[in-house]
């Protein structure tokens, strides 16, 4: 009886809990805008606010807000009222006003909601330390993870592909995300044994993407609890990377290593280092997957930059008294990667295209804002943002910003860093990992992650695309990162002969 008697009372409670949240959400929306405040555009539905009209069309609905607003406007989002600043020259900004906007409450928020990181992110020596790890995604490092990708890819395929010059057909996206989470996690959370990895890295990969799919429910202001299996899903994720199960793994980076000692120091539990390891690991891959399927989607649609890419690492491989031979047999240093400007270019290119990552910072004071436009009033529980694809695809600073060019990147055979907007060189013009104290720490990994498997899979592979269709963009992951392909493309590949 008491089982029956129970179950009814809390679907009740659920009932109530979430009528008084739309209550709440729906008084929200009857903000007025005060004197002195940008422009307030709300949308005609209460909490959701202009989120479809955003989501149809990002960039033509944020400049057709920028040429009836101006450069700061309001809008609501999600239940959330954001402010933009679309000025590239008024960046600077968010950054001069730090103490009224800051990125750790937002960044609190997103860790508790999205990870499950509660108490440790009260602590701000132990937020300090872990942040200052992060700088073992650099230098010397940062080469020992190359290293070890690279020779992990050389486990992945050399033994499979290297002895046939057999066709392989693929779905893009699907073949990235295997390659790019098996050598980013073996990379950074080290080996697992050989018996058990085929099952526990497809299982920690599937349960991954099936939790990132519903992110951008996530980051807004539903309850966990009413997004489906979201929450066992958080939980067996967390399991997954406690203390005691990756104990079994071998050769952890050091900044796993040390991330976990930090950890330990300030006796956190072993689940709210599950929720460490667990946010780490989705942000070491979620963007790089789509950039790489992208990077791989433009060499293959265009001839002429994988020929440029070609003959760039053919003057590399000589002058470092390299061949190409039948299995895995070059060695790659960061310098190295990093001296190959059209490859550079290449990923920049799709990261202008493709990054819709923003910059985002919580009002935690009434306060005006002084620009040289003009001076705005914020409101205290507000988000100010910055939404970098607006300056992406301007046409006075990129021309034919809508077209891929491989080459847009390099000038007189050198990394091009020189743009202007309205005869005014930019201090920034292309924004895909952040802005500031935001800005991603791992994007040295993910660029040279991206480089060596664009290297690897243009020397050592035939590649065709069999989907010759045009593929638009998913913006489901919106203001989050770079955006995925609205659909696969088939693709096959093969050993050269």
């Amino acid at each position: 009886m008491g089982y029956f008697s129970v179950e009814p009372l809390s679907l009740q409670g659920l009932a109530v809990a979430v009528a008084l949240l739309l209550l709440a959400l729906c008084l929200r929306s009857r903000r007025i805008r005060r004197p002195g405040e940008p422009p307030l555009i709300k949308g005609w539905l209460p909490y959701f606010g202009v989120a479809f009209n955003l989501q149809k069309d990002p960039l033509g609905y944020m400049k057709f807000l920028q040429k009836q607003h101006g450069d700061i406007f309001t809008i609501l989002l999600g239940g959330n009222y954001i402010t933009f600043i679309l000025d590239p020259f008024q960046y600077p900004l968010v950054m001069k006003n730090h103490k009224q906007l800051s990125f750790d409450v937002f960044s609190r928020k997103l860790s508790e909601k999205a990870f499950s990181i509660k108490t440790s992110m009260r602590n701000e020596d132990l937020a300090h330390d872990l942040h200052v790890a992060y700088q073992l995604l650099q230098g010397r490092s940062l080469d020992i993870l190359l290293e070890n990708m690279l020779q992990d890819l050389k486990q992945m395929f050399e033994p499979k592909l290297l002895k046939t010059t057999n066709w392989n057909t693929a779905q893009m996206l699907t073949f990235c995300r295997s390659v790019v989470f098996e050598v980013t996690f073996t990379a950074i959370y080290g080996k697992i044994p050989a018996g058990d990895k085929e099952k526990i890295i497809s299982e920690l990969k599937d349960d991954l993407f099936k939790y990132d799919d519903k992110f951008t429910y996530l980051i807004s202001d539903i309850p966990i609890e009413l997004l489906g299996n979201v929450k066992a899903l958080q939980k067996k994720l967390i399991n997954s990377l406690t203390s005691e199960n990756l104990a079994k793994t071998q050769e952890k980076s050091e900044i796993v290593q040390r991330r976990q000692e930090i950890l330990e120091q300030y006796l956190v539990q072993d689940l709210e280092i599950g929720a460490h390891h667990f946010g780490f690991l989705w942000a070491s891959v979620t963007n790089t997957i789509p950039a790489m399927f992208w990077a791989m989607y433009y060499l293959l649609r265009h001839p002429e930059a994988v020929e440029a890419l070609r003959d760039e690492i053919d003057c590399l491989l000589q002058s470092t008294g390299q061949k190409k031979g039948s299995g895995f047999s070059i060695h790659l240093t960061r310098d190295q990667l990093d001296s190959l400007v059209c490859l550079e270019s290449i990923i920049l290119e799709v990261l202008r295209l493709h990054s819709y990552s923003s910059s985002i910072r919580f009002v935690q004071e009434d306060f005006t804002l002084s620009s040289e436009n003009g001076n705005y009033c914020l409101r205290k529980g507000d988000l100010i943002a910055l939404f970098p694809p607006v300056l992406h695809g301007d046409p006075e600073i990129f021309e034919a910003p809508e077209e891929f060019r491989f080459d847009r990147f390099i000038e007189d055979g050198k990394k091009k860093t020189t743009f202007f907007k309205g005869g005014k060189k930019l201090k920034f013009f292309i924004m895909p990992f952040g802005f500031g104290t935001s800005k991603c720490p791992g994007r040295y990994l993910a660029v040279i992650e991206i480089k060596l498997l664009l290297f690897v899979f243009v020397t050592y592979f035939d590649l065709e695309i069999i989907d010759k269709k045009p593929i638009g963009l998913d913006h489901s992951r919106l203001m989050i990162g770079v955006q995925h392909p609205e659909s696969d493309v088939l693709f096959r590949y093969r050993a050269k002969s």
